[in-house]
């Protein structure tokens, strides 16, 4: 299902290219807020998003679904409908109500009846669902496979899992059409609907293939460079449809997303392309007709008037009117169908129409909307419970996989770095009211060691009366700081013990203290990659433990789903009953959480599997499955015999769990600090001849230097961290920039960068 990627970090020799690229950030700097609450704390996170509108509740106002496709999570919102504002409640409850969605998502109202329908990928090709709601949400499948018809006869609608098409009403008429790149790329076919021609109604879906090079433009086979006026290669029908299958063998570049609107207000549909691995948008502009559309000019850093979107990797944009002003506004997020090539963290792009509905200006908002809004720790969250200062209440660690720290090509593929960290929120609530606030993001400085798969385990670990701090991570191996007690409100730890006792049980370690065989003596239980658990055996005394292996098949749980992937990546949270029967909670890849009993006596033996296990935690139905590489924690969070739990997925979020109210996230959450003001100047930017490059000030603070002289070099490189230009600087220069070709690149002094556009007309 999830292909992993285990490395710990960038080669040396690509660091220039992450510093000249301008996307890494070094550790997690935060800056928290004063006591405003989170909307949405326990949404359960985004990473890579598509943002459809539809009425959830039946109100009239349109609500909103975000659908995240690393993890195929539904997260429903319903709009107040407040004009000029972003106005919305999470309503998880809405969710079970949609059909089954994977990759992506499109809602549009097809057939004019006021709904939004919901087109979806299934199996090669596109699903559609009709909206038939009447009290109550409701859809029913009108079919599993869209078909056109291709020259002789009718045949499925090719649409990839990576490929994101555009419904619109590209011929005017009143119906949608669909717009897709052809299975080998390059081109995009127009297939249209011939509802109103055939019955003068738009109820029908009933296509067929009217241009196979729709716009006279190709994309790239290996890149996202587009040709205009391009001569297509398919206007003799099936014949070189079967050419073009006898060549599918050369490689290709695949995986687009397009979006169909008018940008200029000339009644003719235009189109915004992103594409796999790179970070912009594309916007192309139609100088045809109706019947024939054809590109005749292109902004390759859309939108140039704004801020152009700049997001690893692979955007898609989704058109809605969020703030409901009356204007559809513009929110781009990740695409990428790969876990580990895109910012898990500024993910979500928010560009406000300042203009209007026939002729939008798109300007980018500084929030990253509904993203700041929840707990969000990049990807695959591990929440743990444990009473750390002895008060009785049970604190709150997050682990993760880790936060987006940067992204660089090597050898014209694109590599994404990501560092973990552990998150502590101390509870300073009551055993029936839990409020965690927030500590640090920095525990242990887990974040500068350049470590994956962080996933903390606390217990007394020396006999001394103190927590101490374990933590698993991709390698496999254990890492021990041993807790230095103190009276600071942030615990401090001795240095690291790298790889300690050699437990090393293969890759992405989780471990657990427990007493599992009552004798007052905690187990080391050790889930992994591989979906099983490992059991270690304390042989030593308290004050100076011995962990033996017992058995790599404890209870012989095994997670993993191998109809999906080959990986488990269990995540073992055991406890007990008010009676003292010991339980397993665990998280699995595939998202679904386990529950394990018959365990006391039996720690040789099979564990029962249970299904009843959302019923402990909630009166309300729930959604098994909570995205991909779930972890749960449970505690008495809120009452003394019931449960609560609290679950991270691999969108990097929080779910609470409980039949009680969830707990609250008080000040000081940690939201991420604004990109640092920078004091070099570019202007003009977007410039075609000459640009000048100024740091008012630089003199000065070169001053320190022997002889108060600068030794500072200016360098402009392009986006592959090639150096084009590089000349000595005093504060001020002005570069002929007339031999570089249009485009992105960056220019840098010292340890700031900034962006510069060449544009021609």
């Amino acid at each position: 299902m999830q292909n992993q990627n285990s490395a710990t970090g960038c080669p040396f020799r690509s660091l220039l290219i992450i510093l000249l690229l301008g996307i890494i950030r070094f550790g997690n700097s935060q800056e928290f807020s004063s006591g405003q609450p989170l909307k949405f704390p326990w949404a359960g996170g985004l990473n890579s998003c598509q943002f459809c509108a539809i009425d959830l509740n039946n109100d009239g106002i349109r609500d909103l679904l975000i659908f995240d496709r690393h993890g195929n999570r539904r997260l429903t919102f319903i709009n107040h409908g407040q004009p000029g504002a972003v106005d919305y409640t999470f309503a998880p409850e809405y969710a079970l109500l949609l059909p089954d969605l994977h990759d992506w998502v499109i809602t549009a109202d097809y057939n004019h009846d006021g709904k939004m329908d919901i087109f979806t990928y299934g199996l090669g090709g596109v699903r559609v669902f009709e909206n038939i709601s009447d009290t109550s949400l409701k859809f029913r499948l009108i079919t599993g496979l869209l078909e056109s018809f291709y020259y002789t006869g009718k045949v499925g609608i090719l649409v990839t899992s990576v490929d994101y098409p555009a419904l619109a009403d590209i011929d005017n008429d009143g119906d949608l059409d669909l717009l897709t790149f052809f299975g080998l790329g390059s081109w995009v076919e127009y297939h249209q609907n011939l509802s109103m021609e055939k019955y003068g109604n738009s109820d029908s879906l009933d296509f067929r293939l009217a241009d196979p090079c729709w716009g006279k433009f190709k994309e790239s086979e290996g890149g996202n460079k587009i040709t205009l006026n391009a001569d297509c290669p398919y206007l003799d029908g099936r014949s070189a449809i079967y050419d073009s299958l006898s060549r599918s063998r050369q490689s290709r570049h695949t995986g687009s997303t397009m979006l169909a609107v008018d940008l200029n207000n000339d009644g003719l549909k235009d189109l915004i392309l992103g594409d796999v691995d790179y970070p912009g948008l594309v916007a192309l502009f139609n100088g045809g007709t109706y019947d024939t559309a054809r590109m005749i000019a292109q902004d390759t850093a859309f939108p140039a008037y704004s801020t152009p979107v700049h997001l690893f990797s692979f955007p898609a944009v989704s058109l809605l009117d969020v703030d409901n002003d009356g204007l559809p506004d513009l929110l781009a997020s990740p695409f990428d169908p790969a876990l580990f090539n895109s910012d898990n963290y500024n993910c979500v792009w928010f560009y406000k129409n300042t203009g209007s509905v026939a002729q939008p200006h798109f300007e980018l908002q500084p929030e990253q909307l509904f993203r700041n809004e929840m707990m969000d720790f990049g990807s695959a969250s591990h929440p743990v419970l444990y009473d750390f200062d002895g008060d009785g209440l049970q604190d709150l660690f997050v682990g993760n996989d880790g936060y987006y720290a940067g992204s660089y090509y090597e050898n014209a593929v694109l590599h994404s770095v990501y560092r973990s960290n552990i998150t502590y929120f101390q509870n300073t609530g009551t055993l029936s009211a839990p409020v965690f606030h927030f500590v640090t993001d920095e525990l242990a400085g887990i974040q500068g060691m350049g470590l994956r798969g962080a996933y903390p385990a606390l217990g007394d670990l020396n006999g001394d009366g103190l927590p101490d701090l374990l933590v698993g991570s991709s390698d496999g191996k254990l890492i021990f700081f041993k807790n230095q007690g103190g009276s600071s409100s942030i615990p401090v730890f001795d240095p690291p013990v790298l790889n300690w006792q050699g437990i090393d049980v293969g890759d992405y370690s989780t471990p657990q203290l427990f007493d599992l065989d009552k004798d007052n003596v905690a187990e080391l239980i050790v889930g992994e990659q591989n979906g099983n658990l490992n059991l270690y055996k304390n042989s030593g005394t308290a004050a100076n433990p011995v962990f033996s292996l017992v058995t790599d098949s404890l209870g012989k749980v095994n997670v993993t789903n191998y109809n999906l992937s080959y990986n488990g990546f269990s995540t073992p949270c055991f406890s007990r009953m008010t009676d003292g029967t010991t339980f397993l909670v665990a998280g699995s890849d595939e998202g679904r959480i386990r529950l394990f009993k018959d365990i006391d006596q039996n720690l040789g033996g099979k564990f029962t599997s249970a299904d009843t296990v959302f019923s402990w935690f909630s009166s309300t139905p729930n959604d098994t499955i909570m995205g991909w590489q779930t972890s749960p924690a449970i505690g008495h969070l809120s009452d003394a015999e019931g449960f609560d739990m609290i679950t991270g997925n691999f969108s990097g979020g929080l779910n609470y769990i409980t039949k009680r109210s969830p707990g609250e996230i008080i000040q000081g959450i940690p939201k991420i600090m604004p990109q640092q003001t920078v004091s070099l100047k570019i202007y003009p930017n977007p410039s075609d001849q000459r640009v000048t490059i100024a740091y008012p000030g630089f003199q000065t603070r070169k001053s320190g230097l022997a002889g108060g002289k600068s030794s500072a070099r200016v360098s402009i490189h392009n986006v592959y961290g090639q150096k084009i230009i590089d000349i000595p600087f005093n504060g001020l220069t002005t570069i002929s920039v007339s031999a570089l070709a249009p485009g992105i690149y960056l220019i840098r002094l010292e340890e700031y960068t900034a962006k510069l556009i060449i544009r021609r007309p």
